[in-house]
């Protein structure tokens, strides 16, 4: 990576802020601010969580001209699939740490320059209004949303970003597979009585890390798809606590669910401290019924730099081809988990994803 002296940067600012008030539009961010961008946007750089991995929806992670520092870390464990289907993100320059801590300094140093800033999770990490001023480079913030009740806020920003870097159309086609996934889920599993929904619960569920088997997310969005009896659910939870709970061990083992599922992102605790060593090893979990019958499912990370939707939706499929196997029957789990992951970053990588955790995903996992 090439540094520049302060006279350098400076002079760098001050070209490109006449060149973008030269040949700018304005943009409409998730802050609801105008922000004067070039005309033409062909580079840029991707902060906070899950920024890049929308880029990579859009077909545009060429365009990224540098990325934050956890894309250089090697782990035995990766669980983001825009990551797998580009290697060669970890050869990159970095800008800045994870989670938004940018640095200006050395954005400044990036030799191409990005033209614009694209940052996810505004509040979190450098302030994005200091970042502008310190760089002189536009920065347009997005929420991330989710699959649930901020889908729209998710929508919006691959919108935003789309008319940002000219992807405008691949933003609607990624909105419409979505969309048209969900639509399906729902088609095949709206009508199952609510006597025949299996009780369900999900464990080992990360959030900010990997977490033992009691973490688990009540608003679980693969679970709502395909109409299962969620039993961490509540629907007086509102905001954070639809996302991360930590169930009490006696609460589960009262509830007894007919199916447990064990995020495998748990596996990072350690072969001594996952949740799939908890369910193995500790007595309240051995007397649970779906612990003895072998009833425990792998399912892929959901949360592993903020949220997978290509998982989530995989996910459900599998979920749902497990509970109500008869409204399944055209569906190959491991083969729609491709299918998604084709279209969303651009190559199948279940098969790699699922080696990396030890060929658990989509299968009973051992418990017993």
């Amino acid at each position: 990576m090439k540094f520049l002296t302060p006279f350098k940067a400076l002079l760098l600012i001050l070209v490109f802020a006449f060149s973008t008030t030269a040949h700018a539009r304005s943009v409409t961010d998730s802050m609801d601010r105008t922000v004067d961008i070039p005309e033409k946007v062909s580079r840029v750089i991707c902060s906070g969580p899950g920024a890049l991995r929308l880029l990579t929806y859009l077909e545009a992670e060429s365009m990224a001209v540098a990325v934050d520092d956890i894309e250089a870390k090697r782990r035995a464990y990766e669980a983001r699939p825009y990551a797998l289907a580009n290697p060669q993100f970890k050869e990159m320059p970095i800008f800045g740490s994870f989670r938004g801590h940018d640095n200006p300094e050395l954005i400044l140093s990036l030799e191409p320059q990005p033209q614009v800033v694209l940052k996810t999770y505004p509040t979190m990490g450098h302030d994005p209004i200091e970042l502008q001023q310190k760089t002189g480079i536009p920065v347009i913030t997005l929420e991330y949303g989710n699959l649930g009740k901020k889908r729209q806020q998710l929508y919006r920003s691959l919108r935003i970003m789309g008319e940002v870097i000219g992807k405008q159309q691949r933003a609607e086609e990624v909105i419409a597979f979505i969309d048209a996934k969900i639509a399906d889920l729902e088609k095949r599993t709206a009508d199952i009585p609510e006597k025949d929904r299996p009780t369900v619960f999900v464990g080992g569920v990360a959030f900010k890390g990997p977490h033992g088997y009691q973490s688990t997310e009540p608003g679980y969005p693969p679970f709502t798809f395909v109409h299962a009896n969620n039993l961490a659910y509540d629907s007086g939870l509102t905001g954070k606590d639809l996302q991360h709970s930590d169930i009490a061990k006696e609460k589960i083992v009262e509830w007894n669910p007919d199916f447990l599922f064990l995020d495998l992102s748990t596996l990072r605790m350690g072969d001594d401290a996952s949740g799939l060593y908890e369910l193995q090893t500790d007595l309240a979990y051995r007397t649970l019924d779906a612990v003895k019958a072998g009833k425990v499912y792998g399912l892929l990370p959901y949360n592993w730099y903020t949220q997978n939707y290509g998982s989530v939706l995989a996910n459900a499929y599998y979920i749902g081809k497990l509970l109500y196997p008869d409204h399944f029957t055209d569906v190959d789990t491991a083969a729609m988990a491709d299918e998604i992951y084709t279209f969303l970053v651009g190559k199948p990588v279940f098969g790699k994803m699922n080696s990396i955790f030890q060929n658990l995903a989509y299968k009973p996992v051992p418990v017993n």
